[in-house]
Parts: structure tokens; C-alpha cells; sequence
């Protein structure tokens, strides 16, 4: 068994936040959902899993995933073939919902107990893909991100090369969309370059949804 393999395993067996996620309006267990591999070229680092990705186990199994898919040019094949596209969530679990029906945000010591560990498992990645504020905080240093999540985006050029912050792909920030036109004109264009460049010689996409 390999270092990720072990990680993985114990990803999934994490109950850490069970009696957290119990005391929620949605009062449901805990599922990690982990999907990555070592040396995938390109890794998507996100917030953490909703309702419909708690109930397929597969990460952006929803609409907002459509919308990113989207944004950066990936079929599906391609997006959850775990060879090429690696995800790594600030947390794992769907972290359940406040009593208006909100997502509440993922709890801070998933990414304490598991984020390192898992980045040095999976490798560098050739691109990484900061989707949402969460991500972009926690992996950014605080110079790039405080301004807030529009400066950040819209200051692409001050990123690493191998970087890329991104809105979050919910209906939510339709509004922002409409109000930021130079993201779908400047630097979605940018993306999808850099995720084909990435991806050039990459392995073949695997079949089906992985192990």
C-alpha cells in the first residue's frame, strides 16, 4: 500500500466532525469525498462538497460542476478521470446547512488535519485551480487575498504562473458574473489555454469514475 493509498484510507474513515455534522438542520453523517491521484497535472482546489456531491461521493456532481467544466474546457471524461484532474476541498464532507438552507462553511480543522498531507501525497501539480475565497486563503498568502476575492481574481498577473483564483461556479454569484464582463472575456480565455497546456501530454482519459 502506498503513502496515498493509506491517506486516502484514512480520509475516508475520518469522523471527526460526526457529532458537528449531527447537530445540524441536516443532522447527516459524515462521507468524505476524496477524488485525486498522484500526478495529476492539474488539481482543483475548492470549498467543500454540497447536498448532491454528499449523495454521489463525486466531487462538482451538480450544476456549479457544469459551470466550472465550462469555464475551464474539460468534458466530463476528462474532468473526473482522477489521472489528470486531482480535487482537494478545504473540507471533505458536505458540512451541512444553517436553518435558512445555506451551506455552512467547511469547518477549519478538516484542512488542519488533512491539506498538507494530502498536497504532499498527491505531488506538484503543473496547474492549480483556487476555486472560491476559502481556497484562495488558504492557499495564497494573505498579501494576494486581502483585498478580497474580486482583487484577487481580477489580479491574475500577480499569481504564480502555475496559478489560477477562480469565483465559485454557484448560481449565487450569477450576479457577479453579470457585474465583472472582463472574466468571461479576459481570463477565461487564459484558462482554458493554461488547462490545455497542462493536460498536453498528459495520460489517456480512464474510463467510468474511477476506483
Amino acid at each position: 500500500m502506498t503513502e496515498f493509498d493509506r491517506l486516502a484510507h484514512a480520509i475516508g474513515a475520518c469522523r471527526q466532525c460526526a457529532d458537528r455534522f449531527a447537530a445540524t438542520p441536516t443532522g447527516h453523517d459524515p462521507r468524505p469525498v476524496l477524488w485525486a491521484a498522484p500526478g495529476a497535472p492539474i488539481l482543483i482546489a475548492s470549498q467543500a462538497p454540497g447536498t448532491r456531491v454528499h449523495a454521489s461521493g463525486r466531487p462538482f456532481d451538480d450544476q456549479s460542476g457544469a459551470r466550472l467544466r465550462d469555464w475551464i474546457g474539460l468534458d466530463e471524461a476528462t474532468f473526473w478521470d482522477r489521472s489528470r484532474v486531482a480535487f482537494q476541498p478545504m473540507a471533505f464532507c458536505f458540512p451541512g446547512q444553517d436553518a435558512k438552507g445555506g451551506d455552512l462553511p467547511p469547518p477549519p480543522i478538516c484542512a488542519a488535519t488533512w491539506a498538507a498531507p494530502l498536497r504532499a501525497a498527491l505531488g506538484p501539480a503543473r496547474l492549480t485551480l483556487l476555486v472560491g475565497g476559502a481556497a484562495q486563503r488558504h492557499h495564497l498568502p494573505r498579501a494576494l487575498t486581502a483585498r478580497g476575492l474580486s482583487a484577487t481574481i481580477a489580479g491574475w498577473g500577480d499569481l504564480p504562473a502555475d496559478v489560477i483564483a477562480l469565483p465559485h461556479p454557484s448560481w449565487r454569484n450569477t450576479h457577479w458574473l453579470k457585474a465583472n464582463p472582463w472574466f468571461a472575456q479576459e481570463l477565461l480565455p487564459l484558462v482554458k489555454a493554461r488547462v490545455r497546456a497542462a493536460l498536453a501530454d498528459a495520460p489517456l482519459a480512464q474510463p467510468g469514475r474511477g476506483d
